[in-house]
């Protein structure tokens, strides 16, 4: 079959990764947290959605005054998963890629301080004396927050491998 313009277009907007205005940020925080809504209302979980909009990504936040309530989906594998099954939902109505940030019961700022000790410990091998000391592989998102950790402690960052091996290298500046 050959494409069309209006099935060209439609496809390209599919694939659309021009940065989101805020207005766009915004309508894909309002469709993530309803589905969001929807899939807690399915699970029988009592939680809380904040929404923001910082640093050119939608963030969804599901809170609970009992965090035993969300105690099992805060497992950062399943904010993970529930974050792109999210982001798959959201892309489906805008189509628009999503860069859309998923927090449960704070599991996204307890991973920022477990990848800030990961990145202590390697700073300690380099003191040691090793050259460099390898990160284990991890998202793009939690690699970004590693190369921001390392700078802000003035060694030098880099991400090595392909797809799901992809992992980060810290060394001296």
């Amino acid at each position: 079959m050959t494409a069309t313009p209006e099935y060209a277009s439609e496809d390209s907007a599919r694939h659309d990764r021009t940065p989101a205005t805020v207005e766009q940020l915004e309508e894909e925080g309002d469709i993530a947290a309803d589905f969001i809504e929807g899939l807690l209302d399915i699970a029988d979980i009592d939680g809380d959605l904040a929404l923001d909009v910082r640093a050119g990504r939608a963030y969804v936040s599901v809170e609970a005054d009992d965090a035993a309530a969300v105690a099992n989906i805060a497992d950062p594998d399943t904010v993970q998963a529930l974050q792109e099954i999210t982001r798959i939902a959201v892309q489906n109505k805008t189509g628009r890629f999503s860069r859309l940030i998923l927090d449960i019961g704070g599991s996204r700022d307890a991973r920022q301080q477990e990848l800030a000790d990961l990145v202590d410990r390697a700073i300690v091998k380099l003191d040691e004396g090793a050259s460099q000391a390898s990160l284990p592989a991890m998202s793009s998102y939690e690699r970004k927050l590693v190369h921001d950790i390392v700078s802000e402690r003035g060694f030098i960052s880099e991400s090595y491998g392909e797809g799901a091996a992809r992992h980060t290298v810290v060394r001296r500046g």
